[in-house]
């Protein structure tokens, strides 16, 4: 690993999360950093700085303040392959905080311009934080299994995959307002809508502040459904409201105006394709434009989508355009529901699944949590087995247990050899 010509600096340490332009991958630094060093004597403090038990170390000059770990990044590259970085304002820090500490006797070079990877270069980096060294360990592991894995898997799964950490990057950002949304039509004719339901997380500083509700429209009650179960009346979580056609339109467009001004509007759906149109159909018109595509820096007055389908499909490593039921969805994340297709009860629990998602760890380590040992052949689709699932079948494991040779008893017994459980 050779260096920049800049081997020495001022005497004082710069502020620890300063002045990142860029990040270095965790193994260069971890491995080749110290070997590099062209004086002997400074190879055991850094490599005692950068140790994994070090590293997780409460005392470590890294912490942050109310953050319990280290925290590093997960960036992701064009090629969807996913590396664990240091930010260069981390490197900048540590190679002066061993000056001043006496350590070193002088700042030791810091990596050549060559190992420095740019914002540009990554299409999506996310701050992680790892408290133990086994952890951090393993996640090293995970990542490089997991670049394996996802090559020749195309370009949706990557996609997916992008999108998912994008989101994890704004939530933890506490950016806008998350307004999960659904329509129950007439299912004779769709374009008559019957229910709105809505659910949204938004906040004040560090506190959260949320809000859900369900309308029906008055002069369709009677409008009995055929195809789908009538669940209007059968809201989990409050009282519905019931209105006419014209407050139910000025409630709509009120709702998204208000959020939309206050910030960016994130508005999540399951299975987005449907309801944008219901958005900007001519009975509602509550927008003209919504964005697809979540930037790095969204803007307040602007819209944008995110899809349940989409995370989770990314989430199960599936590459396929097969659209995923709801109901499965919050099965496997481990979120109860009742009564579906209440567009109240729709719109709380695809914002529990996106929160789920989105507040987890990154995606290759949550997916290894939830479903541990589940994916075969060097694949990275998780393998659900029939009783997963089949929500009959999987009310009957709560009571006779896992069915015979089932791949969840498999892996949770691997677990339990293992220590992992």
């Amino acid at each position: 690993m050779p260096f920049d010509s800049k081997t020495t600096g001022p005497s004082s340490m710069p502020a620890s999360g300063s002045g990142t332009i860029g990040y270095y991958r965790f193994t260069d630094i971890f491995f080749e950093w110290h070997q590099a060093l062209p004086k002997q004597e400074d190879v055991g403090p850094l490599k005692a700085l950068i140790a994994y038990s070090a590293l997780v170390h409460p005392d470590h000059p890294l912490r942050k303040p109310g953050v319990n770990g280290i925290e590093l990044y997960l960036g992701t590259f064009e090629s969807n392959e996913m590396r664990l970085l240091f930010s260069s304002a981390q490197i900048e820090y540590m190679r002066y905080w061993l000056h001043a500490c006496g350590l070193t006797r002088d700042p030791i070079p810091i990596p050549s311009s060559e190992y420095l990877i740019k914002p540009g270069d990554l299409r999506n980096c996310s701050p992680d934080v790892y408290s133990d060294a086994a952890v951090l360990k393993r996640a090293i592991k995970n990542i490089e299994k997991n670049n394996k894995r996802l090559k020749g898997t195309g370009t949706l799964l990557g996609a997916r995959r992008q999108v998912f950490e994008r989101v994890r990057t704004l939530w933890a950002a506490k950016l806008g307002t998350w307004l999960a949304m659904d329509f129950e039509a007439w299912d004779r004719e769709h374009t008559l809508l019957k229910e709105f339901g809505w659910s949204l997380v938004q906040w004040t500083g560090d506190e959260q502040k949320k809000e859900h509700g369900h309308l029906v429209v008055n002069e369709r009650r009677h409008f009995s459904q055929t195809y789908v179960p009538n669940h209007q009346d059968k809201y989990n979580f409050g009282k519905s409201i019931d209105v006419d056609k014209d407050k139910f339109k000025e409630h709509i467009c009120e709702l998204i105006e208000k959020h939309r001004k206050a910030g960016p509007l994130f508005i999540v759906f399951h299975d987005a394709s449907q309801d944008v149109k219901y958005l900007k159909s001519d009975g509602l018109k509550a927008i003209e434009r919504i964005e697809h595509v979540l930037p790095d820096n969204p803007a307040t007055g602007e819209i944008y989508v995110v899809d349940t389908v989409d995370l989770f499909a990314a989430l199960e490593g599936d590459s396929s355009n097969q659209s995923r039921a709801l109901d499965r969805v919050c099965r496997h994340l481990q979120i109860p529901t009742s009564y579906l297709h209440n567009a109240g009860n729709d719109a709380y629990y695809t914002l529990e699944a996106m929160m789920s998602m989105a507040s987890g760890d990154p995606l290759d380590e949550q997916r290894e949590k939830r479903w541990p040992n589940r994916t075969v052949d060097s694949k990275p689709k998780v393998e659900f087995a029939d009783w997963e699932e089949d929500s009959d079948l999987s009310d009957m494991e709560g009571i006779f247990g896992f069915p015979p040779n089932s791949t969840a008893k498999v892996a949770k017994e691997e677990a339990i050899i293992n220590d992992e459980v």
